[in-house]
């Protein structure tokens, strides 16, 4: 069950069965990609044909940004949100509670290790079996480490589109796995990072509370959220 935003296909179910399909993918036969897409997911593949093949390709593609949720609903889909970083995490806590090994890939080494320590404290069970900082040159050697440990979930942070990119190489030679790119949420999983308080959570409007917070992120929502709202309405699929 999808919707087609802008020449790319956004599944729009709940968060609940979004989990669900995602656990059905953990056991799957293959290396299987989800994406968690925002407005500028949407610009960049604009302008990179190879990007907007990895979306178009990925086995779930989850509307992460406010900006997404929006545009769908100016296309006539009321759908729920689903923020990258709590999807991320209820998948470890379903993989602690079914004892499916982890790896995660991506940010500095500090913020990397504090976040896998606190994960580890939070969440009973959670059996994290490989990870790495997301600052290496050679895929292939990343690949063969993580080949060793089998992990069967496999979160990535290294910002888009290099994760998903990294993610959608990984298939051709990993061992069968979930991977997911996940972003800033080390981030805040480390506690290096603030995230949003509640209220801004529930009204989709983190984005504007990590503006406020970091200035220096304006130049990535403006102009492009505007941009993408006015394009899925001028261009929306009849």
């Amino acid at each position: 069950m999808g919707k087609e935003l802008l020449g790319l296909n956004v599944d729009t179910f709940g968060f609940e069965e979004a989990v669900q399909r995602a656990k059905n993918l953990v056991d799957g036969r293959k290396v299987a990609q989800i994406i968690t897409i925002n407005p500028e997911m949407f610009e960049t593949a604009s302008k990179d044909n190879d990007f907007a093949n990895i979306i178009k390709e990925a086995d779930l593609v989850i509307p992460d940004g406010i900006g997404v949720k929006l545009a769908l609903k100016l296309n006539g889909v009321n759908t729920e949100r689903i923020p990258g970083i709590d999807f991320a995490r209820r998948l470890l806590d379903e993989a602690a509670v079914n004892n499916i090994p982890v790896a995660i890939i991506g940010a500095k080494e500090e913020v990397l290790v504090k976040a896998v320590q606190n994960l580890t404290k939070e969440i009973s069970g959670l059996n994290i079996v490989y990870y790495h900082n997301g600052y290496f040159n050679n895929d292939n050697e990343i690949y063969e480490e993580i080949n060793t440990k089998s992990p069967k979930l496999i979160l990535v942070a290294m910002g888009s589109p290099r994760q998903e990119k990294f993610i959608y190489n990984a298939k051709k030679v990993l061992n069968p796995a979930l991977m997911i790119g996940i972003g800033g949420s080390l981030d805040v999983w480390s506690g290096m990072v603030k995230r949003a308080p509640k209220l801004f959570q529930t009204l989709g409007l983190e984005w504007l509370y990590r503006t406020i917070t970091q200035p220096s992120r304006i130049r990535r929502i403006f102009p492009t959220l505007p941009v993408f709202l006015i394009k899925s309405l001028t261009k929306r699929s009849l």
